[in-house]
């Protein structure tokens, strides 16, 4: 596979459907997909959209060089006629979609892709692999970040994950607010400031416990962060103050009773003078014990396992729909509604613009999702922004620019979004009401 392709991130079905398309002739039909989810994954109040910023990368490297054709043409499935199309493949229509960092309820339309069924059919699997995870790690990661209440947060999951999954994670927690990665790659690719000094094992390669710290020191300087818990947690911060001085820059603990030990640590630290010494803690955090640290003297927290896993909910459970199209190859229409009936998984027919509207206080009320054309008055808001347009890409935040999105996006919505015990979603999706309608 060609190393900047990524046309085999995709099924084997996305292929034989365009295949049996060019057959029937429905292939240059003019359709629009939508990316949505049907409900939020363990009944939290809102989900983050992340990986836009990946998937417009994804769509741009969509391409069939020489290497994906001749390793189709050896599996021998597709048609001649086919794979020549295939090699001449470029996504030409437009994409719309939520930026990244905002917040999202069932239904809402993330991703809008509208093109020819031959072009925005084969985008399937790349859009909603990419969409499906780096939600799911998003949203687990604000709900991170709004339990530590202001307390930097490193995201350190990469070896609790497929090693380009780090990558991505790395990404979406940064998006959302925490300060700093462990992922070198991450912060090679994406800019993200990393963060890391030393394991368990650097101190028990060593003689002993203050050899170890000495070296760390001589190598780091006194403001370097020393993990105290190898052996013993009061001799660990006694050898840790005596190698770098009342100066320290952070001591770090990884077990034990995080709560407990925190108070122990920072009392040491004050009597040993290095009242000025941070008190770092990490060893398998979630959204619930992060938030249980409220009241403890912690400075700062390391996040591992659950950012990456998506505090258990690992996919937003996102799905690419047909929901509308032509009868010929004209984009202009008219258009059709397309609509799904298997029950339990129907759709609603028609391409779908989404305002968020906004009560007194300026906090989200309803998200409107109307199959007609309008425009935005009054306490309400755009979800949707172009990112594509004749298949080039148009919309590049830079990762200043979605975080300071996403911090808007919170301030919207009522404090309900961020309970921790599971309910319905904070916002309500419908339609616009007719006196609604008159508005938009």
């Amino acid at each position: 596979m060609s190393k900047t392709s990524t046309a085999f991130f995709t099924d084997h079905y996305e292929l034989t459907m365009l295949d049996a398309a060019l057959v029937s002739g429905t292939a240059h039909r003019w359709c629009v997909f939508e990316a949505f989810g049907r409900h939020l994954p363990l009944e939290r109040r809102f989900g983050v959209v992340a990986g836009v910023g990946r998937v417009l990368d994804a769509v741009e490297a969509f391409r069939f060089g020489e290497a994906e054709i001749e390793a189709l043409e050896e599996r021998g499935f597709l048609r001649p006629a086919t794979l020549e199309f295939l090699a001449g493949y470029r996504f030409s229509g437009d994409i719309d979609g939520y930026r990244e960092g905002e917040a999202y309820f069932p239904g809402s339309p993330i991703l809008t892709v509208v093109g020819p069924f031959a072009e925005a059919v084969l985008l399937e699997t790349v859009v909603l692999s990419i969409l499906n995870y780096d939600s799911a790690v998003a949203t687990a990661a604000a709900r991170i970040t709004h339990a530590a209440g202001g307390r930097p947060i490193i995201e350190m999951g990469g070896r609790r994950t497929h090693e380009e999954a780090a990558v991505a994670a790395a990404r979406a927690a940064y998006l959302v607010g925490f300060a700093t990665t462990s992922n070198l790659e991450a912060g090679r690719r994406y800019g993200i400031p990393t963060a890391g000094t030393a394991a368990h094992a650097f101190t028990q390669v060593h003689d002993d416990e203050p050899s170890a710290f000495a070296a760390q020191v001589a190598a780091l300087g006194p403001g370097t962060t020393l993990l105290v818990d190898t052996y013993d947690l009061g001799n660990g911060i006694r050898n840790a103050v005596a190698a770098a001085g009342p100066g320290l820059g952070a001591v770090r603990i990884d077990s034990g009773d995080l709560v407990e030990r925190a108070w122990q640590a920072r009392a040491m630290l004050d009597d040993l003078g290095a009242v000025g010494t941070q008190v770092v803690l990490t060893g398998d955090l979630d959204a619930d014990s992060v938030a249980a640290l409220a009241g403890a003297p912690v400075d700062a927290i390391g996040v591992g396992t659950s950012v990456v896993t998506g505090d258990g909910a690992p996919t937003c459970g996102f799905v690419y729909k047909l929901v509308a199209r032509t009868d010929g190859a004209d984009r202009h229409g008219p258009w059709l509604p397309v609509v799904k009936q298997s029950p339990g998984k129907a759709t609603i027919g028609g391409r779908k613009r989404a305002w968020r509207l906004f009560g007194p206080d300026g906090r989200a009320e309803v998200e409107c999702l109307s199959v007609t054309d309008g425009a935005p008055v009054g306490l309400a808001r755009a979800l949707q922004v172009p990112m594509v347009r004749g298949g080039e890409v148009v919309h590049r935040p830079s990762l200043a620019d979605i975080r300071a999105h996403h911090r808007l996006a919170l301030t919207e919505l009522s404090d309900v979004a961020f309970s921790r015990r599971p309910g319905p979603p904070a916002v309500e999706v419908r339609p616009p009401t007719p006196a609604e309608m008159e508005t938009l």
